[in-house]
C-alpha cells in the first residue's frame, strides 16, 4: 500500500484500527524491531496528565540554543499533523512523513497499529534516518503501556500528576502515578515535577531503583517580579543553582522540572544556552495571546480540572470595565461540571461552540444545561467562525476573548482566526 500524499496516508490509517486507543506495547515493538529501530543518543521521555508538551517545547529550545540537533516527538497536532514530529526545531515535510509511513507499513506485516502506534513508529524510523543529537519522546497516554514506551530512556519526567482519561488510566492519583511512572528505567533518572507527592510514583522508583527527584524536595524555584531562580541537583548529586532567570512562555513549575531533567543529562549545557532557550520558547495555544480585529484573543487547550487551575492563576486582573468573554467547548469524557464551576466567576460572557472536528466532542446544549444550572446565560455555536464573528460583535477593544476546554476547541478557532488573517481579514 502507497500513497502520494499525507492526507492520504492519514485518511487510510485512521481506517485501519478500529479503536483509536488500545494500549500495550506489544504491537508496536513487534514493528519497532522489523524496523531495526535503536538510539545510541541520550533519550528523554515525558509523562503526565498536564504540562508534557510545554516540557518538549522547552527541553528542544533549550538543547537547540547549545548547539545539540535534536529530535522531538509531541501529540496531539493543533492544525497540522506535521508538528507532531520535529528536527532541529522544524516540522517534518510531507514528503518525509509519507516515507516514514510506508516504511512502517511494510515493515509491519500483519500487525494492526493504532493510529497513535503508527505514527509513534513513523517518527521514531525518521528520527533514526537523521543524524541527531538527542531525542525528546512525548507520552501521548499514561506511559506504562504508551507506544512511546518501547524506547528506554536517559532521563525520565513526570509533570504532573492528576485525574484524566480515568478509563484508561485508573481513578485515583495514586493508579494514574504508577502508569505514569511506568516509564522509569532502573537505576536511570527520573524527575517528578508534581508538589503534591503520590506514593505510586515514589514505590515504584524505589522498586526499580530509578534515582527519583521531587519538586521541592531536589529541586525547586522562587518567582521575582520579572525573573525566577532555580536550584537542584547535579548528576553526583551536587547543588546546582541559576539566579535571575528570564521568564518563559510555559509554567515555571514545568521550567524547572526540565531544567532539573537537563542536569542529570550527560551533555553539556551551559547556562547561557538556558538563558536563550528560556527566552525562545514558544508554544501555539498553550497561553498564547493574539489578536484578532483588535481583539485580545487568549488560547488556552486546558482541557480538565488540574490545567483550569493553572490556567486561572496565570489570567490577568482586569480593570474596571473590562470584560472577559469565553469560547468553550469540551469532550464527552472531560469533567465539564467541575471545569466551569471552577472558572465561571472569572468569566462575564459564555459562548459554546459546537466541535466538528472529533466524534468526541461533547454537544455544546448539554454544556449549555451546564451553564443553565448555574444560573448562567449563554450562546451556542455551530461553527468556529460563527462563534469568533459574534463574540467581536459584542465586544469591545479593551475586552479579552479566552478560548478554551480542549484542544480541538483552540484548533477550530485557530484555523478561522489565521484563515481570515491569510485572506486579508484585518488583525
Amino acid at each position: 500500500m502507497a500513497f502520494s500524499t499525507l492526507d492520504e496516508w492519514l485518511h487510510w490509517i485512521e481506517q485501519q484500527h478500529p479503536q483509536e486507543i488500545e494500549l500495550g506495547l506489544e504491537r508496536a515493538a513487534s514493528v519497532a524491531a522489523a524496523l531495526a529501530i535503536r538510539f545510541d543518543i541520550p533519550v528523554i521521555s515525558v509523562a503526565g496528565t498536564n504540562g508534557k508538551g510545554s516540557c518538549v517545547a522547552l527541553l528542544s529550545s533549550i538543547l537547540t540554543a547549545a548547539g545539540y540537533r535534536c529530535g522531538a516527538y509531541t501529540s496531539p497536532h493543533l492544525l497540522r499533523y506535521n508538528e507532531r514530529v520535529c528536527l532541529d526545531g522544524q516540522q517534518a515535510g510531507n514528503a518525509d512523513l509519507c516515507r516514514a509511513f510506508s516504511a512502517v507499513n511494510q515493515a509491519r506485516g500483519g500487525t494492526p497499529l493504532s493510529y497513535f502506534e503508527f505514527g509513534t513508529l513513523a517518527a521514531l524510523w525518521l528520527f533514526q534516518q537523521a543524524e541527531l543529537d538527542v531525542l525528546i519522546l512525548e507520552v501521548g497516554l499514561g506511559g506504562r503501556l504508551d507506544a512511546v514506551n518501547i524506547i528506554d530512556p536517559d532521563v525520565a519526567i513526570v509533570s504532573s500528576v492528576d485525574l484524566d482519561h480515568q478509563a484508561w488510566l485508573g481513578t485515583t492519583r495514586e493508579q494514574i502515578g504508577r502508569e505514569k511512572a511506568g516509564i522509569f528505567r532502573a537505576t536511570k533518572p527520573a524527575v517528578m515535577g508534581d508538589p503534591l507527592r503520590v506514593d505510586s510514583v515514589v514505590d515504584h522508583a524505589q522498586e526499580i531503583k530509578a534515582g527519583l527527584l521531587c519538586r521541592d524536595i531536589d529541586f525547586g524555584f522562587s518567582r521575582e517580579a520579572t525573573s525566577w531562580h532555580w536550584w537542584g541537583r547535579g548528576q553526583q548529586s551536587e547543588r546546582k543553582s541559576y539566579r535571575d532567570l528570564p521568564l518563559p512562555a510555559v509554567l515555571l513549575d514545568n521550567a524547572a522540572t526540565v531544567l532539573q531533567a537537563l542536569s542529570q543529562l550527560a551533555l553539556v549545557v551551559d547556562e547561557s544556552a538556558i538563558r536563550q532557550g528560556l527566552q525562545n520558547v514558544s508554544m501555539i495555544g498553550r497561553g498564547e495571546s493574539r489578536l484578532y480585529r483588535q481583539r485580545k484573543v487568549r488560547l488556552n487547550v486546558a482541557h480538565n480540572p488540574a490545567a483550569l487551575r493553572a490556567m486561572l492563576a496565570t489570567l490577568p486582573v482586569l480593570d474596571n470595565g473590562q470584560r472577559r468573554v469565553a469560547i468553550f467547548s469540551a469532550l464527552s469524557d472531560k469533567a465539564v461540571d467541575e471545569m466551569l464551576s471552577m472558572c465561571d466567576s472569572a468569566i462575564d460572557q459564555w459562548h459554546i461552540l459546537q466541535l466538528h472536528s472529533t466524534p468526541r466532542a461533547m454537544a455544546a446544549a448539554t454544556i449549555g444545561d451546564v451553564l443553565q444550572g448555574l444560573g448562567r446565560q449563554y450562546r451556542l455555536h455551530n461553527s468556529a467562525g460563527q462563534a469568533l464573528a459574534e463574540v467581536v460583535a459584542s465586544t469591545r477593544a479593551e475586552d479579552e476573548i479566552l478560548v478554551f476546554g480542549s484542544f480541538f476547541t483552540v484548533a477550530e478557532i485557530v484555523a478561522v482566526m489565521d484563515e481570515q488573517s491569510f485572506a486579508g481579514g484585518q488583525q
